[in-house]
């Protein structure tokens, strides 16, 4: 199956905290991040993830938030640091290409934000990302 998805990361579930009806899974990317996703408890069930399961964590890019500086007090479950590869830009949006251990990152953020924040490549930045925008699939 082919996924417009931009971000689609490897990695293996090191554990999962069941809920009543939702699940969250925590994933070590194989650049050696960890990352945290919600999903449902029905969706953690029928992919039968446990520790050990091999998945990709699935984000679009229009889910990935960009900070130039440090980051506290958020509620924002996973913050992954990286530099900027490439920006592309347009009339009113831009893609920001974003290199992170082990993988690459597309955010799509406005063209104003960009000039905010002074997102050029070589720029360091850190990928926010809410773990209720983390899906995962199963990859065997």
């Amino acid at each position: 199956m082919s996924l417009s998805i931009r971000n689609q990361l490897p990695g293996t579930v090191v554990g999962v905290v069941p809920g009543a009806a939702m699940a969250v899974v925590k994933v070590r990317l194989d650049g050696g991040q960890q990352i945290t996703s919600a999903i449902t408890l029905e969706a953690a069930e029928d992919l039968d993830l446990v520790a050990g399961t091999a998945v990709r964590a699935l984000i679009k890019a229009t889910e990935v938030s960009l900070a130039t500086g440090p980051v506290a007090g958020l509620s924002i479950r996973n913050h992954i640091p990286g530099t900027v590869a490439h920006v592309t830009t347009d009339v009113a949006m831009s893609a920001v290409k974003v290199t992170i251990q082990g993988a690459e990152l597309t955010a799509a953020i406005t063209k104003d934000a960009v000039n905010d924040l002074g997102v050029v490549a070589g720029s360091a930045v850190t990928a926010l990302i809410k773990s209720t925008e983390v899906s995962l699939a199963t990859t065997g």
